[in-house]
């Protein structure tokens, strides 16, 4: 064989061991882009910090779903606001950006007017009666009600009652709040609810409050014994009193225009594992709850029972003067639940 036929020769075997080779890459590479098309990757953002429990439910919710889906579909979950504000995690699940978060109640109010019920005083005779509405028809009928504004409701989760707090002198009847300044969300509901038991009510961003209860700008404030406890307004308030005077859960919301991209089969999926991490948060919620009260009393805190009929007795009238005909009827079915 002559030198241009070796030549000729050797070419055509590096140009068939290369061809093979990048054959062999491109399988690989179709592969492996194969692999990462068929697993669904939902992103969930919300503003709560990697210790509370909601958090650790939605952790056990990623953890079912990958189960039940053989590893198909998982969920990516980004804590603390990384992706912005609970509005804003709203808005992006509005535009189909974002898949999940979670929000209040009380702040999708502004989305679905009737939301406003779980915002009014003492409309739950106790915590079995509050899980019996929102794991019933009523709840689970309002949870699709974002559905126009593309917002879907999977589940609730455990926000455990609201109560007063204060610096000074404990809230034992509702006479002890007469002229008191309270911080509240900046909600219609609850600045109504603190002014009918004789309140001030002073709405105060909740990443201020520590402050404006060290300097006396409030007298006091209410909220969850976790919240209380986890954001240490233990060291300026003394007096914790259970009157319990709403439950406002909290809601986790898919986007709806990602929930219609997905099949039945994941739908079903995903609706399994939100449920069983509402069941997991629930336990967890009053485990917590327990904990918190235990240590706020180490740290000096009085903790008071008090008749909490005569606080429903001083807003009653507050229910009796809902205009929205739709809260109204929600407020009797509420009532009927056994």
């Amino acid at each position: 064989m002559n030198k241009s036929a070796s030549f000729l020769v050797a070419g055509v075997l590096i140009g068939a061991i290369l061809a093979t080779v990048g054959f062999s890459l491109f399988l690989r590479d179709q592969k492996s882009a194969g692999s990462t098309q068929s697993k669904r990757v939902l992103k969930l953002g919300h503003g709560l910090d990697t210790g509370h429990p909601v958090h650790k439910a939605m952790e056990f919710m990623k953890e079912r779903l990958e189960k039940l889906s053989g590893g198909s579909v998982t969920i990516d979950i980004y804590p603390s606001s990384v992706l912005g504000s609970e509005t804003q995690c709203i808005e992006q699940l509005q535009n189909g950006s974002l898949a999940m978060t979670k929000t209040s109640a009380a702040a999708m109010e502004n989305f679905i007017p009737s939301m406003s019920v779980f915002g009014l005083p003492y409309i739950f005779r106790d915590a079995d009666h509050y899980w019996a509405v929102l794991n019933g028809e009523i709840g689970q009928r309002m949870l699709q009600q974002g559905e126009k504004k593309f917002l879907r409701g999977l589940c609730y989760y455990d926000a455990g009652s609201r109560n007063f707090y204060t610096k000074e002198k404990p809230i034992r009847t509702p006479s002890d709040l007469k002229g008191l300044k309270i911080r509240v969300m900046n909600s219609a509901t609850a600045i109504d609810m603190v002014k009918a038991m004789g309140g001030a009510p002073t709405p105060i961003a909740w990443g201020e409050l520590y402050s404006a209860l060290a300097q006396g700008t409030v007298g006091g404030a209410e909220n969850n014994p976790p919240s209380f406890t986890s954001n240490k307004h233990y060291e300026v308030c003394k007096h914790f009193t259970l009157d319990g005077h709403t439950r406002i859960p909290d809601l986790l919301l898919i986007s709806s225009k990602v929930w219609k991209k997905l099949s039945p089969q994941i739908q079903g999926w995903v609706q399994q594992a939100a449920a069983e991490s509402s069941e997991f948060q629930r336990d967890l919620w009053r485990k917590e709850t327990t904990a918190a009260l235990e240590k706020v009393k180490e740290e000096g805190v009085v903790v008071y029972e008090v008749d909490t009929a005569a606080f429903a007795a001083k807003v009653a009238p507050m229910l009796e003067k809902v205009d929205n005909l739709e809260v109204r009827e929600l407020l009797k079915q509420i009532a009927e639940i056994k």
